[in-house]
């Protein structure tokens, strides 16, 4: 049996994110128009070579997490909390770089993607752990 405190929590989280989830549902549609238009414009180094890697990691947190939706307590959402999906996402990018660096594909290393890859992660694991605990 759920106790009312339980209740009132799970009530609490529910509301929150419902009031979120426009805001994440825009900021889901920034952050892939940026990403996939890294592939038809070319404005510079930075552009080219990292614009993808710090929102492609940042734009599937949100997916992932489901945050650009009505709240759901299933299976899904219960497995992918903040954290496991900062981490799942981390080891992944990480994984890549490492096997880059090991040469097993025709690609290039590039110590500064792990930085990408964290760079607006991590802002968005902090402000969705706020957001969840309200």
């Amino acid at each position: 049996m759920i106790s009312n405190s339980s209740l009132s929590a799970l009530e609490g989280r529910h509301q929150r994110h419902d009031r979120a989830a426009p805001y994440w549902a825009a900021t889901l549609v920034v952050l892939g128009a940026t990403g996939v238009s890294t592939t038809f414009l070319s404005l510079g180094a930075f552009w080219d070579g990292y614009v993808l890697d710090i929102t492609g990691p940042a734009w599937n947190y949100i997916l992932f997490r489901r945050l650009f939706h009505g709240y759901a307590d299933d299976a899904w959402t219960r497995f992918f909390t903040p954290t496991r999906t900062l981490l799942i996402f981390l080891v992944v990018a990480f994984g890549i770089e490492f096997i880059q660096y090991l040469e097993l594909y025709d690609s290039t290393f590039d110590p500064w993607d792990l930085v990408a890859y964290i760079f607006l992660l991590l802002p968005l694991y902090v402000v969705d752990s706020m957001v969840r605990r309200g």
